[in-house]
């Protein structure tokens, strides 16, 4: 016998919580110079000035250095660089590569040595960050520092230049910067160099960028060698360098001897490092947070020798959602000896709110707020650099567990008791 219609239970089904809309990157509003022409992706002044320091480099047939960053978005920047030189004139035979030791950073002094051991008269320094320093080396050279990371106008190497898209919002990234430098010095740079400007771009923008302006027309690019050929490429160019081994000299040798995204997708040793950090990064993305007592912060800790930090992160700004959340931080304690290695991101949830968070600047005022006024000096040089929505350091583990204090993870305010106590009044 059926049954009617009427005599059937009825369930509400729950409404699937909706996604926050997030406003499209490129429509961030770009800043005009006093003619009113958009100032992007870097000042006029600088890209000029930088397309000349080439050309002189080139012109002068001396040794070179191009020391890029070991994610993405600096790899693919420095493999631009070695193409457009090339394609200028200069020499393979004179140009290096030198990249950077697990945990280290260019102005600590064995990587110092190690660059002058090069006996560079060009150095170009990308995507490394922005920090005030002394000269790159001791020896007589000239440098171009190409980077997008936040800086103050001194924040280079003494007796430097620099290009830097860091005040040209929507902010290009290194790749994107060094692509559009190069690109008008000569006719085959656009040809041979657009898949890795799109590669470094999506590697630290997402693959969900849209391509319009002020962001150049990639159409073509992405008829060649398709979206999804170009985002695993990123995905495998980034293992290396997040596995224990640290191996970034394998990716630089891969990704500059490559034509095409293709070439990186059949490479044996990049597969089988990507499956590598892929298990660590399931192993590790099961840590509940925790939330300072304003709830604006959530704090997840690992421990693991592979740099996943970084990616569970951006996996957690994806997912997590509450009305007060404006940062996540995670916090791997098992990657340096001794320290403690940390990524900070914006979730979704405070962009869609069309919030304003700068990471960076909230850290310094959080450290500003310990009961010891030493602390900030002791967590060091590295901490709270970056982005304004994507910062991180590396930082002794006693501090950091100072600096956590502050944070009162796991303690609600008073405030937050209140506002719970409201939205109970409320319903």
């Amino acid at each position: 016998m059926k049954r009617s219609a009427s005599s059937v239970s009825k369930t509400t089904s729950k409404p699937k919580q909706q996604r926050p809309r997030l406003p499209e990157y490129h429509l961030t509003p770009s800043l005009r110079d006093e003619s009113g022409e958009v100032i992007w992706p870097a000042p006029r002044d600088q890209i000029e000035r930088a397309r000349s320091f080439i050309r002189e480099c080139v012109t002068s047939n001396k040794r070179t250095l191009i020391v890029p960053d070991k994610d993405a978005d600096g790899l693919t920047s420095g493999a631009i660089l070695k193409k457009t030189l090339t394609l200028l004139g200069l020499d393979p035979g004179l140009i290096s590569a030198h990249l950077v030791q697990k945990g280290n950073n260019i102005h600590d002094e064995s990587e110092r040595n190690a660059m002058a051991a090069y006996d560079p008269a060009f150095i170009f320094v990308v995507d490394q960050g922005a920090s005030k320093s002394p000269p790159v080396i001791d020896a007589p050279h000239r440098a171009l520092v190409i980077d997008h990371h936040l800086a103050l106008d001194d924040d280079f190497p003494e007796g430097s230049e620099h290009v830097t898209a860091c005040n040209s919002p929507p902010v290009a990234t290194s790749s994107l910067l060094t692509y559009h430098i190069c690109s008008s010095l000569h006719e085959e740079v656009a040809a041979t160099c657009d898949w890795l400007c799109v590669m470094g771009t999506h590697g630290d923008l997402g693959n969900a960028l849209r391509w319009e302006p002020p962001f150049p027309d990639m159409k073509a690019t992405f008829k060649a060698y398709t979206k999804k050929a170009l985002n695993e490429a990123v995905s495998l160019i980034n293992a290396p360098r997040r596995t224990p081994m640290y191996d970034v000299p394998a990716a630089w040798a891969v990704l500059t001897a490559a034509t095409a995204p293709s070439d990186l997708l059949k490479d044996p040793i990049l597969q089988a490092t990507r499956a590598e950090v892929n298990a660590e990064i399931k192993r590790c993305s099961h840590m509940a947070p925790k939330f300072s007592s304003d709830a604006k912060i959530a704090v997840i800790r690992i421990k693991s020798a592979a740099q996943v930090h970084n990616v569970i992160a951006t996996r957690w700004a994806g997912c997590l959602q509450s009305p007060e959340l404006e940062v996540i931080l995670v916090a791997n304690e098992g990657y340096l000896p001794g320290r403690v290695n940390f990524s900070c991101r914006v979730p979704q949830s405070a962009r869609a709110r069309g919030l304003p968070v700068n990471i960076p600047k909230m850290l310094q005022s959080i450290a500003e707020r310990a009961p010891d006024p030493t602390l900030r000096e002791r967590l060091g040089e590295s901490f709270g650099k970056g982005h304004k929505e994507a910062s991180g350091g590396v930082v002794p583990k006693a501090e950091f567990e100072e600096f956590l204090e502050i944070l009162e993870i796991g303690k609600k305010s008073q405030w937050a008791n209140l506002r719970k106590k409201e939205k109970k009044d409320a319903k």
